[in-house]
């Protein structure tokens, strides 16, 4: 089976191909691979809504092919869950993730005290070749650290714990992420839904 996975982040992207690398039966594509591609805007106000749309975008081009895409971020309990949706964006429309890292520090410095607690959420929506939908979330518990560690990973992932460890996502590396995070619990579920129908083994 081909599977297209709706996304330009590298870092997603990469995370599927090393889960995905073991069942011989997935071939993985991205919008990347498309020769004419144009992403929609994320207008979503909730993950679900913007995992849709990124879905959608590559099942237009891609309409008998199983399609994947999903949104993710981070939700800080002592910011009122921000940034959420805007997790990517955080720090502007063009931030980098220093910048978003920067800036979510800066501000539980500010209103934080001594609560830390956050979660990353995924939800992911696939589109069968029959168009039929399907969703699936992951979510992962954990605290924001104090300050910056490891060089592993992309986005908020040097300063996340997770919940049971001392080592941030940065320093835990994707051997770690491909097993356990937010992203990783999700797709077992696709994973598992694919298994059922025997499309995989």
């Amino acid at each position: 089976m081909e599977i297209w996975i709706a996304t330009g982040n590298k870092g997603k992207l990469e995370e599927y191909k090393l889960t995905l690398a073991k069942f011989l039966e997935i071939k993985v594509y991205s919008q990347s691979d498309l020769p004419v591609f144009s992403a929609k805007p994320e207008t979503g106000t909730t993950f679900l809504e913007n995992a849709r749309i990124k879905a959608k975008s590559v099942k237009a081009l891609k309409a008998d092919y199983w399609v994947l895409g999903e949104d993710s971020g981070l939700e800080v309990e002592s910011l009122n869950h921000l940034p959420g949706v805007h997790s990517a964006r955080y720090a502007g429309p063009n931030a980098r993730d220093s910048e978003n890292v920067a800036k979510l520090l800066k501000m539980m410095q500010i209103r934080s005290g001594a609560n830390r607690q956050a979660v990353f959420k995924c939800m992911t929506v696939v589109y069968t070749p029959q168009n039929e939908e399907l969703i699936f979330e992951g979510v992962l518990k954990g605290t924001i650290s104090p300050k910056l560690a490891g060089v592993m990973g992309f986005g908020y992932d040097p300063v996340f714990v997770p919940e049971g460890e001392t080592k941030t996502l940065a320093e835990l590396g994707p051997a770690w992420k491909i097993q356990k995070s937010h992203r990783a619990l999700a797709l077992s579920q696709f994973l598992a839904k694919l298994k059922e129908t025997t499309v995989i083994s």
